[in-house]
C-alpha cells in the first residue's frame, strides 16, 4: 500500500504527518510506503516542524520537501490533502482515493504563537495518522 500526504509547500503539516506515519508503520508493523508533497514545494521544512518533531522524537531525518512529481502519486492507493484554507491550492491527484484533513497552516501564525500552533497542528496530525495506520490491514 502507497500513501501520501500532500498540502501546499510540503514543508510542515504534510512533513509531520510523513513522520509520524513512517513511525506508526514501524510500531504496528504496517507494510505501507509513506510519501509526502507539495503543490508548489518550499523546498525546506519549517523549523518549527522540526522542533515539534524533534520534542517527541519522531524521525524526520531523511525527508525534505519535494514536489508531487518525486513521489509515485500515478501509483497511490490514498492521498490525505492537508490544506485547511479554501485559498490554498491542494492539488488534485487522479484515480486514487482521496482524503481531506482540513488543517490550517501553522507557517502562517505569527511568531508571538507559533509554536503553540505547530504542536496543536502536531497533536491533530499524529492522533489522525495513528488511527489512519492502525486500520490498514
Amino acid at each position: 500500500m502507497k500513501i501520501a500526504f500532500i498540502c501546499t509547500g510540503n514543508s510542515a503539516r504534510s512533513q509531520i504527518a510523513e513522520a509520524y506515519a513512517k513511525h506508526f508503520a514501524k510500531i504496528y508493523g504496517k507494510n505501507v510506503e509513506i510519501y509526502s508533497a507539495g503543490a508548489k514545494p518550499a523546498g525546506y521544512i519549517h523549523p518549527f516542524a522540526i522542533q515539534v518533531l524533534d520534542e517527541e522524537k519522531i524521525d524526520y531525518k531523511e525527508q525534505y520537501s519535494k514536489g508531487l512529481n518525486e513521489i509515485p502519486y500515478s501509483q497511490l492507493d490514498f492521498a490525505i490533502t492537508l490544506c485547511g484554507d479554501a485559498a490554498e491550492n491542494c492539488p488534485f491527484v487522479p484515480n486514487i482515493k482521496i482524503i481531506h484533513w482540513g488543517l490550517p497552516d501553522p507557517a502562517k501564525a505569527s511568531d508571538k504563537e507559533a509554536m503553540e500552533i505547530f504542536r496543536k497542528i502536531r497533536d491533530d496530525i499524529k492522533k489522525k495518522v495513528e488511527e489512519l495506520i492502525k486500520k490498514i490491514p
